[in-house]
């Protein structure tokens, strides 16, 4: 004989693998019109409960069809961002994102937002194995974008290669508590990738969501002059602003 236990387990398995069927509009109307076919001749359904039942019928088709023309729209809308992303080809973005480049002989401008005033600003640099590069502060500064120049050297003060790097922000105000700040890049948009029905840009720093961008801008027809090298060291208080 078989186990009572096995046996529950078994119909337990079955009921948990059977897929779960949701009731249509057309399980509704089917339902309705058995119901019109099996009722008592001589005690019909009652006129005021069947009208409310045909107005819950109309009321969920309408839903359905509310529900389908949602779903279309939002494919549609889907279609237009991606056919938006594509055109940021070749575009230069302001995004989220805390990408550093360090080119040939040039300082690093890194770039973020203060949620509020800051009395001191903590500047952290990273390879891009996340090992420590360097650090320092700047500060004071206003709420808003502001920036911060990296002169390009480590800890020791041995100038680092050309790269993309990375950086932290960490800033306190007059009373030592957190001030909030989001880190941001400027970079190049060299292609489109789309993952999970989301535009992403793909850029010569790091891959950014279309809605992290905050401006976008044609690249500079020609590099800016090189900015005076720094003779500060590494972690002497360095200049920041707008």
């Amino acid at each position: 004989m078989t186990p009572i236990n096995a046996i529950e387990s078994t119909a337990s398995d079955a009921s948990s693998s059977a897929p779960v069927k949701i009731l249509g509009k057309d399980d509704f109307l089917n339902m309705l019109i058995a119901q019109l076919q099996h009722q008592d001749p001589l005690n019909p359904a009652d006129s005021t409960e069947f009208t409310a039942q045909l107005a819950q019928f109309s009321s969920l088709e309408q839903l359905s069809n509310i529900h389908d023309s949602l779903k279309h729209m939002e494919q549609f809308q889907a279609s237009l961002t991606h056919s938006q992303a594509v055109s940021y080809i070749g575009k230069e973005v302001t995004a989220e994102g805390n990408g550093l480049p360090l080119r040939d002989g040039q300082p690093a401008t890194c770039r973020f937002e203060l949620d509020a005033g800051a009395a001191m600003t903590a500047v952290s640099v990273y390879d891009a194995s996340g090992g420590f590069v360097n650090s320092f502060e700047i500060g004071p500064l206003r709420a808003g974008r502001q920036t911060a120049t990296w002169n390009g050297m480590d800890f020791d003060g041995n100038q680092m290669p050309p790269g993309v790097y990375e950086f932290e922000i960490q800033a306190v105000d007059a009373v030592n508590e957190r001030v909030a700040v989001t880190p941001l890049m400027r970079a190049l948009v060299t292609g489109v990738a789309f993952k999970d029905n989301t535009a992403h840009l793909v850029t010569d720093l790091q891959t950014v969501a279309i809605e992290d961008v905050i401006d976008v801008s044609e690249p500079p027809s020609s590099a800016p002059a090189a900015a005076a090298y720094p003779t500060t060291q590494p972690n002497e208080q360095l200049n920041g602003g707008q």
